[in-house]
C-alpha cells in the first residue's frame, strides 16, 4: 500500500500518531486558565446568590469539596484517576476534551 495508509513499522511502535506522555507548557497554561474560569463562575454564582439572600445546596457542596486551582497539587491538576493504568493515574491530555471551551465561546 502507498501513501498515508501504509502500515507503520514495528520499530516505531505501531502507531504513527502518538500522544506525548507529558503536557507542554502551553497545554498546562491553558488548562490552568480553564480551571480558573471554573473558579470564577463558582465565585460569581455565589456572590449573585448572596445578594439575593439565597443559596444552592449543590454550590455549597462544590465549595466545600472541590479545591480551587491555587489549592490543587500539580498531580491533581494534570492527571486523572484511571483504574486501568499502572499507577492509577492518566494524563488529562489523553482524556476527552469535555472541559475545553469552543472557539465561539471564548471570553476574549
Amino acid at each position: 500500500m502507498l501513501g498515508p495508509f501504509k502500515p507503520t513499522s514495528a520499530l516505531s511502535g505501531g502507531l504513527l500518531w502518538k500522544i506525548p506522555w507529558r503536557l507542554s507548557k502551553t497545554q498546562k497554561a491553558r488548562h490552568r486558565q480553564r480551571l480558573r474560569a471554573v473558579d470564577n463562575v463558582v465565585a460569581t454564582l455565589d456572590n449573585a446568590l448572596k445578594k439575593q439572600g439565597s443559596s444552592l445546596k449543590e454550590l455549597e457542596r462544590w465549595k466545600t469539596e472541590m479545591p480551587t486551582e491555587d489549592e490543587m497539587r500539580p498531580k491533581d491538576k494534570y492527571t486523572i484517576f484511571d483504574r486501568k493504568e499502572k499507577k492509577y493515574r492518566k494524563g488529562i491530555h489523553s482524556e476527552c476534551l469535555a472541559t475545553e471551551v469552543d472557539e465561539g465561546q471564548s471570553e476574549d
